[in-house]
């Protein structure tokens, strides 16, 4: 008997054995998500949700992650590259992955390939809303405001207390239509 509530015990704090994009706790999140009235009351359920996002089943894609992102933060962007690369390498299905590398991309200017890992990581998750604000700097980069704004719409459309998004869609609506900004 106390095998099996020892056992239960454990189970119970272990936790989920894997979280990512596929994770059953994110459909409530992003629910919560959605109706949180201000971005203070947004901010702690947005953090669980990157919090599963950036955890994989492998211990050795959460040490590239760890890694990638320190470098990133170092501003030693072709190490972080390199690091992401390998990590999407033997984790095709983790859509975070394919974000991180994405933003990495982005910060070294290469607009297209970052485009095409978050196509990869919209694939994988479609409620990714920074995958979608990212989408909107990318357009923004390269002049094409439509489509900026109609990126940053649909990441406030899934998380609607999102900062940056609301100043570019409103920037870029003045934009558009010819008003000062």
């Amino acid at each position: 008997m106390w095998r099996f509530l020892l056992l239960a015990v454990l189970i119970a704090l272990a936790g989920p054995a894997s979280a990512d994009q596929k994770d059953p706790r994110l459909a409530a999140l992003f629910d919560r998500l959605k109706a949180a009235a201000t971005l203070a009351d947004s901010r702690p359920i947005e953090q669980e949700i990157w919090n599963i996002w950036s955890t994989a089943d492998r211990e050795e894609v959460n040490l590239l992650m760890q890694l990638g992102v320190t470098a990133m933060a170092r501003e030693d962007y072709p190490t972080a590259l390199q690091l992401f690369d390998k990590m999407v390498e033997i984790a095709p299905d983790f859509s975070e992955g394919w974000n991180k590398r994405a933003t990495v991309l982005y910060l070294m200017g290469e607009f297209d390939r970052s485009h095409a890992d978050v196509d990869r990581t919209l694939a994988l998750e479609p409620r990714h809303f920074g995958a979608l604000s990212g989408l909107g700097l990318i357009y923004m980069a390269q002049g094409q405001d439509e489509k900026a704004l109609a990126a940053f719409q649909r990441a406030l459309a899934i998380n609607p207390n999102m900062p940056g998004p609301q100043h570019y869609v409103e920037e870029l609506k003045k934009k558009i239509q010819g008003e000062p900004i």
